[in-house]
């Protein structure tokens, strides 16, 4: 039985080294069926380790804007509007809750100084707590504080944006800037990068910063439909949106769909779940090439087994059994294909690595996407080589002599 199992390696090895030998012959068409496999398994490596990188880089940068706070949105009901000072004020006495931060837009406000003035101009009104948690928002100045708000004062702080419209060549802060007609102080300048929060993403970026008590003056309104909750030390989101829910749901006297309290696991579950089909999507495109590659195999096979008629006739003449001979048309499939296949990785990684590099990603190597294109590439020379090395198999070795 060990002879056996020698001869049977040894036969193996002589087939590898044949399939080598004839894949060296025909450098040119081996290149050109090696190519269709290296492109299909270089798309699927790149767009996976890319797309990859790009979710990570994302993740990163939600995690890092909603860390630690929950954003809530109120709809309301007929009874109840919104959240009042009273209501926030609550919400702070939760163990979970460390403080909440509101935020009233004014929309397409239109602002103006001496002759100029543009129109559709955001304005956010937020309190005190705000900058306490956010120090690194005010460049310049002061922030708004406690007094400002209680007294509705109409102070504002502004960006650069507004700077180089209305300030340009002066100091803004002491000077008086109008807001729907309103004059506010300029207090201070502001922000707000490196701070973005997941309100921001919903709202939009203010260019302009007033007390919130005064926003909802302006807007005719007593209540807030908007705010950030920051959670306190050690508790979870999850704790804290229950403990959030609990809480307004009996300020809401229990109504249904009265609001919506958005976590950072919501959002990162949402992101990863369309990440994960899209990759699926561009996997799938990729994978056509692939599939066009073993075609192409297929191809070259079939016309390796019609050029070496001769030889099939001899070898089958001189006792190989039809294994043998579909043995070896096998590993010279699978070789093209692995050749491809491993090119294939290498150059999608290097591929990803500039591309990474260019778009300002991370570049995180996909250990599934090289498993897949391995895997797929080793399987696309069997499956497709199976059909020649069956055909060659079967030759009549009388026939396949007759050629000679």
């Amino acid at each position: 039985m060990l002879k056996t199992f020698r001869g049977t390696m040894i036969m193996i090895g002589e087939c590898f080294r044949m399939s080598l030998s004839n894949i060296r012959g025909a450098k040119v068409r081996s290149f050109l069926t090696v190519l269709g496999i290296l492109i299909g398994v270089m798309a699927v490596i790149t767009l996976i380790t890319t797309v990859n990188g790009v979710t990570g880089s994302i993740s990163d940068s939600f995690f890092s804007m909603g860390a630690g706070t929950l954003t809530v949105s109120v709809t309301g009901s007929d009874l109840k509007t919104g959240m009042s000072k009273a209501d926030l004020e609550e919400l702070t006495t939760l163990a979970e809750v460390e403080g909440v931060t509101p935020t009233v837009n004014i929309n397409n406000a239109r602002v103006s100084r001496g002759g100029s003035y543009e129109s559709r101009i955001p304005v956010s009104g937020k309190n005190a707590y705000y900058f306490l948690t956010n120090e690194e928002v005010v460049v310049r100045g002061r922030p708004l504080n406690f007094i400002d708000e209680n007294n509705m004062s109409y102070v504002c702080l502004i960006d650069s944006e507004m700077i180089e419209k209305f300030f340009y060549g002066v100091d803004p802060v002491g000077e008086n800037l109008y807001v729907n007609g309103i004059p506010f102080l300029v207090v201070g300048i502001f922000s707000t990068e490196g701070t973005e929060s997941i309100t921001s993403l919903i709202s939009g970026s203010p260019n302009i910063l007033i007390p919130y008590t005064t926003a909802l003056k302006m807007n005719s309104a007593s209540e807030v439909t908007m705010f950030t909750v920051y959670m306190a030390d050690g508790v979870t989101s999850q704790e804290a949106s229950d403990a959030v829910e609990a809480a307004m749901d009996a300020m809401f006297s229990f109504e249904e769909d009265c609001f919506t309290i958005t976590t950072m696991e919501a959002i990162e579950n949402t992101m990863e779940t369309m990440m994960g089909m899209m990759t699926t999507l561009l996997a799938g495109i990729a994978s056509i090439a692939l599939l066009v590659g073993g075609i192409g195999i297929m191809n070259m096979m079939l016309t390796t087994v019609t050029e070496r008629t001769m030889e099939i006739g001899l070898k089958k003449a001189l006792g190989a059994r039809q294994w043998q001979i579909q043995l070896q048309f096998l590993i010279e499939s699978f070789l093209l294909s692995l050749i491809g296949g491993l090119s294939g990785i290498a150059l999608g990684l290097l591929l990803s690595l500039i591309l990474s590099n260019v778009i300002g990603t991370a570049f995180r190597v996909s250990v599934d996407a090289i498993i897949l294109g391995f895997g797929f590439s080793a399987a696309i020379g069997i499956v497709f080589g199976w059909a020649p090395a069956r055909k060659a198999s079967r030759l009549n070795p009388i026939d396949a002599l007759r050629s000679m």
